[in-house]
């Protein structure tokens, strides 16, 4: 279990953000400054924090349930029901880097339910890799895209960065899905393809279609589908309509896929960079090894592998 999420009254005086809160990520956290403790309707604004005081007035401790780093985020569940979830985002604007907390609540404000332009996947023209042997391929002809067809170490389609694969995808029908699956072939693929950033099987068909093969029992497939996506959980299998709503969901999913590793990139430096709490006592270490029944002395050096836990404990 991670720590306690915790929020402080901001010991600096005269400051125009009156808190401070510490997300338990990492050995020692991440500080920072902010102006309230929850965002509500609007996302609030946050600033680095010279680090975290001694003897801080704590406002609220916080039971965590889980918190990870994605890309330019900090991703936040909370042990309860309302107000439980929030992202802290790190992105740059005017010359500089500006961090916003934000809910649910505000991300639903954001992003009203409208239609929104489809013309090009995150505003790129997409660079698409076709493997050279792959019969009848997509052409996205409907979408923005340049094709250039070579042998890919791995899947029938996918978009890199210079020289680096970033994202791969699969495309099968029915028939073949069933086949592969059935035959083990497939099982190759996915081992092969969850080493990459980003991967996908998108097939040519609904997911009723598993159940009308006329060569295989259809609850024989669906569990081969199921356990394929347990083992391989970051691989998943999409189910499209037909070829050419797979052909969109492949240039949307490819398009996001270069979208988000860029945007690591260019952020993660920033993120691991933000400010960290203070280092544990032995005595904090010790009293946190016994809370969770953990073999440690009362005096002496710390286990190794106490510490090794200590440093995990938050992700």
């Amino acid at each position: 279990m991670p720590d306690d999420f915790l929020i402080a009254r901001n010991p600096e005086e005269g400051s125009a953000l009156p808190y401070l809160v510490r997300v338990p990520l990492g050995p020692r956290g991440v500080v920072l400054k902010t102006k309230d403790t929850w965002p509500g309707a609007t996302k609030l604004y946050c600033h680095r924090a010279d680090g975290w005081p001694d003897d801080p007035d704590i406002v609220q401790a916080l039971p965590v349930r889980s918190v990870s780093k994605r890309g330019a985020a900090i991703d936040l569940v909370l042990e309860r029901g309302r107000q439980g979830r929030s992202q802290f985002v790190v992105t740059w604007a005017r010359g500089r880097e500006m961090i916003f907390w934000q809910s649910r609540q505000t991300a639903k404000q954001a992003r009203p339910n409208v239609a929104l332009p489809t013309a090009r996947a995150h505003g790129v023209t997409l660079d698409i890799v076709v493997d050279s042997g792959e019969k009848y391929a997509w052409k996205f002809s409907h979408q923005q895209a340049s094709i250039d067809k070579r042998r890919l170490p791995i899947g029938d389609y996918a978009v890199f960065d210079n020289e680096q694969l970033i994202a791969v995808v699969e495309r099968k029908s029915v028939a073949d899905l069933t086949s592969s699956l059935m035959n083990g072939k497939l099982n190759y693929a996915f081992a092969g393809m969850a080493q990459e950033f980003r991967a996908a099987v998108v097939v040519e068909a609904p997911y009723s279609a598993v159940f009308k093969h006329e060569h295989a029992r259809g609850a024989t497939v669906a569990e081969a589908v199921a356990e394929a996506q347990v083992r391989f959980p970051s691989v998943p299998i999409v189910f499209c309509d037909n070829r050419q709503l797979a052909q969109e969901w492949t240039y949307r999913w490819l398009g996001a896929a270069l979208h988000e590793h860029r945007q690591r990139a260019a952020t993660d430096v920033v993120v691991d960079a933000l400010p960290a709490g203070p280092a544990a006592s032995p005595k904090q270490i010790r009293e946190w090894a016994v809370m969770r029944g953990l073999d440690v002395s009362p005096k002496g050096r710390i286990p190794k592998v106490v510490r090794e836990a200590w440093d995990a404990r938050n992700g």
